[in-house]
């Protein structure tokens, strides 16, 4: 069963592809896409790829406020 997140405080410290595709609104696709664009904050263990919750927020503050 899929997790669904209503506040921040829910999201766990690392977000995977499926997870990060739940709170952005967009495909595991698109997800693994983003994950792999310079930039972009992620936390790569062995073959497994990660977001940290924090730099994620901090990533979109940095987009919005740029754009």
């Amino acid at each position: 069963m899929k997790a669904t997140f209503t506040s921040l405080e829910q999201l766990p410290l690392t977000l995977n592809a499926d997870q990060l595709a739940q709170v952005l609104g967009i495909s595991r696709a698109n997800a693994y896409c983003l994950m792999h664009t310079r930039g972009f904050p992620t936390l790569k263990i062995g073959k497994r790829m990660m977001v940290p919750k924090d730099k994620l927020m901090d990533w979109m503050e940095k987009e919005v406020s740029t754009r």
